[in-house]
């Protein structure tokens, strides 16, 4: 097994990669020696939150263009597998490695970092693979859903008090201390041996 390591970095509806979780998610794992290898699919349609159809259908779209744009980079060549995710992208990532076989099992290393995954990431999310960020206030997640997910799975998970779906309070310097903390806690789970 190649010992090369990549990021793959699976962004959300309307949070692209130069956001903050994954721009500084990015700078944290190019300072461990990943490759970086954004996933930038789109053209996603309007009125997703609370629409369970256009929800899928999003999912289904980001999953078969991150297969597209994927198809080429020869993914199963790495020897360690980062999955930095964030809201719909978190489910497509889960559902990427889970179609890929892209596991612990065959001696590659594979960690994935769920900033505010949907509901949906549940169902396609392996045992133990990843920890979990979600904001108390999330309109497009429940708490007790994605509480009762990362139970399931054995996914350790990070609660950010009065945060919404971008991990934000509205209060700038209050964000900026959370944001601290998150990477902090995503730079422990980085280096942590696998």
């Amino acid at each position: 097994m190649d010992t090369k390591k990549a990021a793959l970095i699976f962004p959300g509806i309307g949070y692209h990669v130069d956001r903050p979780l994954l721009y500084f998610g990015k700078k944290l794992a190019s300072e461990r020696g990943y490759e970086i290898i954004d996933v930038p699919y789109g053209h996603f349609e309007h009125g997703i939150r609370g629409n369970e159809k256009k929800m899928r259908e999003a999912f289904e779209s980001a999953l078969r263009q991150a297969e597209e744009i994927l198809a080429q980079r020869k993914i199963e060549q790495y020897g360690e597998l980062l999955f930095l995710s964030k809201s719909v992208g978190t489910a497509a990532a889960a559902a990427y490695a889970a179609n890929h076989h892209l596991t612990e099992a065959d001696g590659r290393t594979v960690r994935h970092i769920y900033f505010t995954p949907v509901e949906a990431t549940f169902r396609v999310a392996k045992r133990r693979s990843g920890i979990v960020f979600h904001g108390t206030k999330d309109p497009w997640a429940g708490n007790e859903a994605v509480q009762e997910g990362c139970s399931a799975l054995s996914l350790p998970l990070f609660l950010i008090p009065d945060a919404n779906h971008s991990l934000e309070t509205g209060d700038v310097l209050r964000d900026l201390d959370n944001l601290k903390r998150v990477m902090e806690h995503c730079a422990s789970y980085l280096d942590r041996p696998f």
